[in-house]
């Protein structure tokens, strides 16, 4: 048994030294078969360019005529075309409805945590309320915080 788990091992090491072989030879296989592309170079950070004083330029005044503009020619005016034909309607924006009191989620729970005397879990809440089960539990950790409800035993909550 223990000459078989020596000769296992050095099967093993064997296996992962050709392994290591043959990747270092694909890795020089794949470099030879791809053209490198040309090196990019960086831009150095050009400096400060030297103000080169001109030469003076001579300069030889001129009489020059003063250029006449020719009256723009108009043509005759031309009224804008009316398109007739029916009159489409505009419709009236609607007005978002405005939310009444006493509605939300966490009254709905509070409801019905307040009409029990020996208290309610989340699952009934969920049931009766249709919420999800996150939602239901989300409101209760609020209310909770709030102090408007008390835990009577492990999940299970009353009115305070």
């Amino acid at each position: 048994m223990k000459s078989l788990k020596k000769e296992l091992r050095s099967i093993s090491k064997e296996l992962t030294a050709l392994t290591k072989k043959t990747e270092r030879v694909m890795k020089a296989v794949d470099k030879l078969e791809k053209p490198k592309p040309a090196a990019k170079r960086k831009a150095k950070p050009k400096a400060k360019a030297k103000v080169r004083k001109k030469a003076p330029v001579k300069r030889v005044a001129r009489k020059k005529a003063p250029a006449k503009k020719a009256p723009a020619k108009k043509g005759p005016v031309r009224k804008a075309r009316v398109k007739k034909g029916p009159v489409k309607k505009t419709r009236a924006k609607k007005v978002p409805a405005k939310r009444t009191k006493g509605v939300t989620a966490t009254d709905q729970v509070m409801r019905i945590i307040k009409r029990t005397k020996k208290g309610v879990d989340a699952p009934t809440l969920i049931k009766k309320t249709g919420f999800d089960e996150r939602s239901v539990r989300n409101i209760l950790y609020r209310v909770f915080n709030q102090k408007k409800i008390k835990r009577v035993g492990r999940g299970s909550y009353i009115a305070a």
